[in-house]
């Protein structure tokens, strides 16, 4: 049993917001801009300092070290100094008695800027030499002798929207004055060793002054990767400056304003087939919306770049990322780390396609399915595929003729109701695409009761990632799950953590913590051998926490046998680590091997869509995901159906909306609509790909965080499908998400001339 799923249900959790505070607690409010490109000409903070109630106001000047968060790219200030460049950057932080105290003197800080010119589009940035780094390309074969030799050749542009990640838990920290004048941080971070390496450099400390603790996350999905720091490092000035423990919570709509998104993206393709559907060539440029500051951008942007083909074979590909600097807050990461952008455009490009042969977009999609012993453009060899076998376990599981003889059927007898199907196969690669990253520690106790606690850099944040790791423990002594307690997560216990990102926190954590409760194993086998007598401890067995020897039992018990090692002065602990193997990239040449293995899969989707009213419904989601071999399957259930609506979502009514002035006009919840329980897919069937190994994962599992959610590309195109039916829309423009206005506007071309005229 998921013991977080329980505490959630009563309500036991603890997040950042309910950590019990020491005595005198200030609280700490963030004084952000109200313009996206501008020069502070001046800032008088005396009104607020002389608030009742306020502490203290810290500004850029107040910052004793390096005023750098930037993590890939040094480029982003913890607080603006003499120009902003996006709405909602920090300028100052506010500190008082209480939370309420340091919004209302926010007010009282005056302010002037002289504006300057702002960029949202990042075709306009690019055309205007506004980048975060260099244009990037990765390729193979010679994509421009191979277009006369196309039976089809298209070209076509494909515009995507961001998602904001709306986590139930907003951003926010606290820090407490510790002994020696360091300080103790509880953050809600995915990445605490960032939070840590950033403190210390804005406070001029060395690392070992400050200490990160996480509880749990109450969501992230990537959002709080790399933007947890800087809420966390502001407390941490604020606590080092007044030597008092300092909460800083964003509300709702400050959250909302001040932190990046999933970046959007404006992409042109071209695509070459033969006339029987085999791709031989294509080619596409991504400009990336990368927001103000780089963030993760360039690496987001690589992750498109690894994923530009999807599960499809292409003998010439050329694909080019380009990240643009605009005027609105830092995107990030976000569940799929820009391949479901990259994906999106390939499956556009193949929609294009098909409606140009005339044949259903399924056919051109199996008929370049990757196998293997093909290679990928980046220059990895394909191992072990799943890709066929999931693509037909699909049409044959869910009997994909019979449903679209129904939906013939359907549409024929309704003139102004129409239903759609599209299929998505997905291949997506598991590391982190910086090899050093992929490294982990696990810290396993036995204590002399026989129960266990285990310290991982993992973040547990509603993915299970605790649940499996307990699991994997368990299961490696051969004990009673009960036994096993997972610690939050803390940098003096795991030094040097990577984020709980790229959905390996399970499978890098997981093995270290193997390895760690192996090396127990082997010492409490040798121990067992010793109190028995028995020469071989090779044939000691521990199962269901009874010691065999030889296949018989024996009359030690599990706490006698973990008694009896301390006893023996036998040591009950051990730190292990674990790095992927076999994983390594080279940007000079943008080649190499930098997957520890692929995930596959394939979804078919039916829509149906009102065409007078343009709205629609997702009515069936039907899967087969190669889960490898479920560490536990109710955890990877409950991730495969979350990632699959939050992927539908993306790319239907989450739509992100900014002014010309980079202001962000979707700014609540009731201007950004997500699914709710009504956009849950009537029928959601999700199988498990049978008779799945993968060395690289514990026990043979297979990562879930991710993959699932570009699933959600297939709702897509069985929505445009579907309007097919009514209104032969060859020439719509690919935009996303297709919002229900979207939906109507195309349908009806007089509404949408009259809607752009007014």
């Amino acid at each position: 049993m998921n013991t977080d799923t329980i505490k959630h249900v009563k309500g036991e959790s603890l997040f950042v917001d309910d950590y019990t505070l020491p005595e005198g607690t200030l609280h700490a409010a963030v004084f952000d801009s109200t313009v996206a490109h501008g020069k502070i000409k001046r800032l008088d903070i005396d009104k607020a300092l002389d608030f009742i109630g306020v502490r203290a106001v810290l500004t850029s000047k107040d910052i004793p070290g390096e005023n750098q968060i930037g993590n890939i790219i040094p480029d982003e200030t913890l607080l603006a100094g003499d120009e902003v460049h996006f709405t909602g950057e920090p300028i100052a932080i506010i500190v008082a008695e209480t939370p309420e105290i340091a919004r209302a003197a926010k007010n009282k800080i005056e302010i002037e800027f002289e504006e300057l010119p702002v960029i949202t589009d990042p075709r306009e940035a690019y055309e205007k030499g506004s980048l975060i780094a260099p244009p990037v390309t990765f390729s193979m074969g010679d994509v421009d002798s191979v277009w006369n030799g196309c039976d089809v050749v298209l070209e076509g542009k494909v515009e995507i929207g961001g998602q904001e990640h709306l986590y139930l838990e907003t951003q926010g920290a606290i820090a407490i004055p510790v002994e020696g004048g360091g300080i103790k941080i509880i953050s809600s971070t995915q990445s605490p060793t960032a939070v840590q390496r950033v403190a210390a450099r804005i406070l001029n400390f060395p690392m070992n002054k400050i200490e990160v603790d996480v509880l749990r996350l109450g969501g992230a999905f990537g959002g709080k990767e790399d933007q947890a720091t800087a809420w966390a490092v502001m407390a941490a000035l604020a606590t080092h400056k007044l030597k008092k423990p300092v909460k800083l919570v964003l509300d709702r709509q400050e959250d909302l304003r001040m932190t990046g998104k999933r970046h959007p993206y404006s992409a042109d393709y071209k695509i070459g087939l033969t006339s029987a559907g085999k791709i031989l060539a294509y080619e596409a440029t991504f400009y990336q919306n990368a927001g103000a500051v780089a963030d993760l951008s360039t690496a987001v942007l690589e992750r498109t770049l690894f994923h530009a083909t999807n599960s499809y074979y292409i003998p010439n590909v050329k694909a080019t990322g380009i990240s643009c600097r605009t005027n609105l807050p830092p995107n990030t990461a976000f569940r799929g780390f820009g391949g479901p952008q990259g994906m999106f455009v390939i499956e556009a490009a193949i929609h294009k396609a098909a409606r140009k042969l005339n044949i259903p977009a399924y056919e051109i999609q199996k008929k370049n399915l990757i196998q293997d012993g093909d290679k990928f453009y980046y220059g990895q060899q394909v191992e072990n595929s799943n890709a066929k076998r999931c693509f037909d376990e699909a049409v044959t599981e869910f009997n994909l003729p019979e449903m679209e003889e129904e939906i013939r059927k359907f549409n024929s007898a309704n003139h102004y109701i129409k239903k759609g199907i599209a299929l998505m196969p997905v291949c997506f690669g598991i590391s982190f695409t910086s090899s050093f990253l992929n490294q982990a520690s696990a810290l396993v106790h036995v204590y002399t009761d026989g129960s266990v606690g285990v310290s991982t850099a993992a973040i547990e944040m509603g993915q299970g990632v605790n649940q499996k790791i307990r699991t994997v423990v368990a299961n490696t002594f051969s004990i009673d799950i009960s036994r096993v307690k997972m610690e939050t997560t803390n940098t003096t216990r795991i030094a040097n953590t990577s984020p709980t990102a790229a959905s390996s926190g399970a499978d890098l954590n997981g093995n270290a913590a193997i390895i760690a409760s192996k090396n127990i194993l082997e010492r409490l086998k040798k121990s067992a051998a010793g109190e028995l007598k028995v020469d071989n401890p090779d044939l000691i067995e521990i199962k269901n926490e009874k010691i065999f020897y030889n296949g018989k039992i024996t009359r030690l018990s599990w706490e006698e046998l973990v008694w009896k090692t301390y006893f023996n002065r036998i040591s009950l602990s051990s730190h292990a680590y674990y790095a992927t193997p076999g994983i390594y990239f080279e940007r000079n040449i943008n080649q190499g091997s930098p997957f520890a293995y692929h995930v596959y899969g394939t979804a078919i989707i039916e829509s149906k869509v009102d065409c007078l009213r343009g709205r629609y419904e997702i009515e069936s989601v039907n899967v087969i995901h190669d889960f490898g071999e479920s560490i536990d399957t109710k955890v990877d259930l409950g991730q495969a159906e979350g990632g699959i609506v939050q992927g539908i979502g993306w790319l239907t009514v989450e739509e992100l909306v900014q002014n010309d002035e980079g202001k962000l006009l979707s700014n609540s919840l009731s201007t950004y609509k997500v699914p709710d329980i009504y956009s849950i897919p009537e029928k959601m069937n999700i199988r498990f790909l049978k008779n799945s190994k993968n060395k690289y994962g514990p026990f043979n599992s297979k990562a879930i965080g991710e993959p699932p959610f570009m699933y959600g590309i297939a709702a897509y195109f069985s929505i445009v499908n579907a309007m097919n039916e009514f209104k032969n829309n060859s020439g719509m423009e690919i935009s996303a998400p297709i919002t229900p206005e979207k939906v109507l506007l195309n349908l009806h071309q007089q509404v949408k001339t009259e809607a752009t005229a007014h």
